[in-house]
């Protein structure tokens, strides 16, 4: 099949393909958590004192007692196979961004040649993959491959449907035989720790007796996109790289922003539907559905989560977009920039901090300026994004989130706090010396008398902000579609952890010289403003003027990850995760070498796939258009009627420029020789990346001349608005 004819092909199996029926809406209640071996079910399924000692772990985080496994295994293993599970897996999560698990059934040969079903507690608190085989940056080798995953307690496991059965997946930590952490899971746990421990010290001084576990919360705000996969399975681009290397804009694209939020197409809809089912079977609060900016782009966002189990419960978002998708005839892309020239996607991650007896700890109430507590907390973070804001920005960097930071679509590289007018205004009378009060929030009257009158926020919202406030929270906004949430989660926990500990350093040095704890509280804070009130800022983050006042502020610009990953090595911050227990100078190294090699790999599979998409699709289509069109303009001329020649002409000069620049990028991919892993990185981003570029200029300019008939890729227009 040559040409179009398989994009022909492709529209028509679009065009008629039937829609999957929706199946009836079933009540929430009926739903919820139908498939998770959550607190309730264990509570009916063990012993009362076994479930009150796994239910003590659960919401205090006191030691699990290994006399409870057995008991607990042989209860969830009845559980899940009752629900036709014939094995389970341990699941967790490598420094990939992705999930791993290894299924293991419950059989068990007895002497008489029987079998039966059995699963000790020994299997379910470990298992032993491969410690060797996912990236570990040096730690494990092949010939020291010994690794374990240990039930994670704090996530509760639950059964996973496929179209080939059922199978009990239960959470785990991935380590390595001599201790070091593999994955994303155990540095999240270790980071809620300390910011548990930071946090129970403040609280303690501000006056509290009695404080519960402080955890942090999460709400992912996750986008995607759609495309058919008639139409994904003709683009070799889409399916290794996850986005698009080539693709002339549309005339129509999002500039009329009808798309976002408008009315959800009929297929798409009973695509989420199903999606939100199986959320609610795994107890997953998917709240809120909508289609976002760009075409054939949407979003799905959850109620809040105890951070640990957002964190599972996101990477089993991404897992159920994606299979789901394939059911419905779609595939679902989570790259950070599908498509050139409109908006790419994010994972806005919600984050704040609490327990069950002083509530939110970011929540200002009706008046903020005399909440103290509130003001502790929030000035900790201003000063944790100020001291380690590089660290922030590290934690998102990956070669496809550098496509959408910094455009007019996603926040800067830049990392600065955002307050809101009231907040600010707060914080700069803090800075003055005292507070005087609080700005107050208004009242919206719509002028018409049908229409209610409402309370409006004390605040505006900054969709330029990387991290903003937002009422009773931060969005951190600079987290990537296709990312785990683990990583940014770990750092925001950590930087709150070490600020807390600085103000309690503070107000147990001030105290003990008997002053005043208002006293003592309203001079860490104006030391928090007079040495960190740089980094909040409330205007236009696209802006070039803010570039410019940022630098004067010296707040770093890392504009793309070859820039932000050193900052890994830094000592400063092997320092921050070394003294909070939440990663060793050995565990920290290797994630910069992952995160780098992962890099690299990326760009050189992009750079590998455009030049091959160049020589064997778009080259051969351009020569055949200009070899039928010198034919028409010579056989014209001979009968006498001279064609323009600025067309063949143009096609030439474009297809010449695009191999020869095709052969640049080949070459340039064959330089291996760098003295510094950092060498190679800038390498990537400033030599093969503005190649690939020009590769694209070239294939995208001939795309708008090449006769259609003859152009082999699926197009913008039909891949964004044909579904």
């Amino acid at each position: 099949m040559s040409g179009n004819q398989s994009r022909v092909q492709a529209i028509s199996q679009i065009v008629n393909r039937k829609l999957m029926p929706a199946q009836p809406p079933k009540r929430l209640e009926d739903m919820w958590a139908t498939d998770v071996f959550n607190l309730s079910k264990m509570q009916a399924s063990l012993p009362k004192s076994i479930f009150k000692s796994v239910k003590n772990t659960v919401q205090t985080g006191q030691t699990l007692d290994p006399s409870v496994a057995d008991v607990v295994a042989v209860a969830m293993k009845d559980w899940a196979i009752s629900k036709g599970a014939l094995y389970y897996a341990h699941v967790f999560y490598p420094l990939t961004n992705s999930t791993a698990e290894k299924h293991d059934g419950f059989i068990s040969v007895q002497s008489d040649g029987s079998v039966i079903s059995e699963f000790a507690g020994k299997l379910l608190v470990q298992g032993e993959p491969d410690g060797s085989s996912f990236p570990n940056g040096g730690i494990r080798s092949t010939a020291a491959a010994r690794g374990y995953t240990a039930w994670d307690v704090t996530s509760p496991a639950y059964v996973m449907e496929t179209d080939n059965g059922m199978t009990l997946c239960i959470p785990t930590v991935f380590i390595s035989w001599t201790g070091e952490a593999l994955d994303k899971k155990t540095p999240l746990l270790r980071s809620i720790a300390a910011m548990n421990k930071a946090a129970t010290r403040v609280l303690k001084l501000l006056g509290n007796t009695e404080v519960a576990p402080v955890n942090s919360s999460c709400g992912a705000e996750q986008e995607y996109f759609l495309v058919d996969s008639n139409f994904a399975n003709n683009r070799p681009d889409l399916l290794l790289a996850g986005r698009t290397l080539f693709g002339k804009p549309p005339a129509k694209g999002q500039q009329f922003d009808d798309h976002y939020f408008g009315a959800i197409p009929e297929r798409v809809q009973v695509f989420m539907q199903e999606v939100e089912e199986r959320m609610y079977r795994l107890g997953i609060p998917a709240k809120t559905r909508h289609n976002e900016v760009a075409p054939g782009q949407f979003e799905i966002a959850p109620f809040f989560e105890a951070a640990n189990v957002a964190s599972d419960h996101q990477q089993l978002t991404m897992t159920i977009l994606r299979n789901t998708a394939k059911k419905h005839g779609f595939i679902c892309l989570l790259h950070e920039k599908p498509f050139a020239g409109i908006n790419g996607s994010g994972k806005h991650v919600n984050w704040s901090v609490g327990n069950a007896t002083q509530g939110n700890l970011l929540d200002p109430g009706d008046t903020p300026h005399s909440n103290v507590q509130f003001l502790v907390f929030c000035g900790a973070v201003i000063r944790g994004v100020h001291k380690y804001g590089p660290l922030l920005r590290a934690v998102v960097a990956t070669a496809s989130n550098d496509h959408r930071l910094g455009a007019n679509e996603a926040p800067p590289a830049i990392i600065s706090v955002y307050l809101g007018s009231q907040l600010e205004d707060i914080f700069e009378q803090i800075s003055q010396g005292g507070i005087q009060g609080s700005q107050g929030r208004g009242i919206m009257n719509l002028g018409v008398e049908t229409l209610p009158i409402f309370v409006k926020d004390a605040g505006d919202r900054n969709r330029t902000s990387p991290f903003a406030f937002t009422g009773n929270r931060f969005e951190f906004r600079a987290v990537g579609s296709g990312q785990s949430v683990s990583g940014p989660l770990v750092a925001m926990n950590t930087i709150l952890a070490d600020s807390l500990d600085w103000v309690a350093n503070k107000l147990e040095s001030d105290l003990a010289k008997g002053t005043d704890l208002n006293a003592a509280i309203q001079t860490v804070l104006k030391e928090v403003m007079d040495d960190h009130g740089a980094v909040v800022f409330g205007g236009n983050g696209y802006s070039e003027e803010w570039h410019k006042m940022a630098e004067e502020r010296g707040l770093a610009n890392l504009r793309t990850t070859a820039d932000a990953l050193p900052v890994l090595k830094a000592g400063y911050i092997e320092d921050l995760f070394e003294k909070t227990g939440v990663l060793t100078p050995v565990e920290l190294e290797s994630r910069y070498d992952v995160y780098a090699e992962q890099y690299l790999l990326a760009i050189e599979v992009e750079a590998k796939l455009v030049g091959s998409i160049a020589k064997t699709m778009i080259y051969p289509a351009a020569v055949r258009y200009l070899s039928d069109l010198s034919s028409t303009i010579a056989g014209l001329k001979e009968i006498g009627i001279e064609l323009e020649k600025a067309t063949a002409e143009k096609v030439a000069t474009l297809v010449k420029s695009m191999m020869d620049t095709a052969s640049k990028l080949s070459d340039a991919l064959s330089k291996h020789d760098f003295a510094t892993t950092e060498d190679h990185m800038q390498y990537a981003s400033q030599t093969i990346r503005p190649l690939m570029d020009e590769v694209r200029q070239y294939a995208d300019a001939l795309e708008g001349e090449v006769a259609d008939d003859l152009w082999p890729l699926p197009t913008y227009q039909e891949m964004l608005f044909v579904k």
